[in-house]
């Protein structure tokens, strides 16, 4: 029954995902906004709702048991990004292997891609070294966490402000099919975009939400510890949708929106969320929180070193996905 019950929380977020999806690509072009802006702020942060809010309701309104909120928290907080920039980058080429081939070429725009990447990069270096840090030094902490709240701020105005040259230069965002609603004999406007989006974006929280009971469910006749499983097998549900999403746009030549989806969602859970954990958990550099950490760091650095190369290729992201594999070899161990 726990293992039908899963089955059913994904076709949800799958079915979520499509009508999310569809009605963004109107939104964005209804206001004339950058791929870029589309996909690296409003699907990365709406998409992203699921899983922000599991680490934030383990920490201020979780179980009576403070030892295991905070395990919860921290796990999902790293799982996050670990899994975005491993499992999900190397899912979204995968998808398009058979059309593009292993050699074959992957055309985000790339000035929207490079800022997010060193965004991400930089504020993830305060999380690593925030480990060292004593939780008695809660000022020390308390700096450290402020710095990577403005370091997003600081990415959405930069991001912002770009997307009317992107859109001169020719990546605006573009709908390419009716929206689901219009097909329905709703007219095409804000109003009903928005009201699509809000039916998305409440399946996709409440899919993922009943794949998280599902998988803790599940978690206790498989006796997986509250670390491993907010680290592992939480974030496979709660990065469904990005991975979906992305998986829809990039099978649809949309790469910008693809990549944009992923790497802005890098962004907002790996500066916002660990200043949550830095400020509210001991965020002590414990065998797995270490290795995920470094994993994630090494996988976004190998993102950031192909495109300085010149050219993303398939087989490039595979390694994104090796490097998932490995993690799992060296917690599970």
């Amino acid at each position: 029954m726990v293992f039908m019950s899963l089955l059913a929380m994904l076709l949800i977020i799958l079915v979520a995902a499509e009508i999310f999806t569809n009605a963004l690509e109107h939104l964005g072009e209804k206001l004339r906004i950058s791929d870029g802006v589309t996909g690296s702020i409003f699907a990365a942060v709406g998409t992203a709702l699921p899983e922000t809010s599991v680490p934030i309701i383990a920490l201020l309104a979780g179980t009576a048991n403070q030892h295991t909120n905070e395990e919860i928290g921290v796990g999902a907080i790293l799982g996050a990004p670990l899994m975005l920039s491993t499992l999900s980058i190397s899912l979204m080429a995968l998808s398009v292997l058979k059309t593009r081939g292993a050699t074959g070429h992957l055309r985000p725009e790339k000035t929207g891609l490079i800022r997010d990447l060193n965004f991400f990069i930089l504020s993830f270096s305060f999380s690593i070294g925030a480990l060292f840090v004593p939780h008695s030094r809660i000022e020390v902490r308390g700096a450290l966490g402020l710095v990577m709240l403005l370091t997003y701020f600081i990415y959405l105005y930069l991001t912002i402000r770009s997307s009317k040259s992107l859109v001169e230069d020719g990546h605006a965002t573009e709908a390419d099919s009716p929206m689901l609603l219009n097909r329905l004999g709703f007219p095409n406007n804000f109003l009903v975009i928005l009201l699509q989006l809000s039916i998305g974006l409440t399946m996709l929280v409440a899919g993922a939400k009943g794949f998280i009971s599902g998988v803790q469910a599940a978690s206790l006749i498989l006796g997986v510890s509250p670390l491993l499983l907010s680290l592992i097998v939480i974030p496979i549900a709660t990065e469904l949708p990005e991975k979906v999403n992305s998986i829809l746009w990039i099978r649809k030549g949309k790469d910008t929106l693809a990549f944009g989806n992923i790497t802005g969602a890098m962004v907002f859970q790996g500066t916002l969320l660990p200043a949550i954990g830095i400020m509210l958990t001991p965020w002590t550099p414990r065998p797995e929180v270490s290795a995920g950490l470094i994993i994630t760091m090494v996988a976004s650095v190998w993102v950031r070193f192909i495109i300085s190369l010149g050219a993303i290729r398939v087989w490039h992201l595979w390694v994104n996905g090796i490097l998932y594999f490995v993690y799992l070899l060296i917690v599970l161990n």
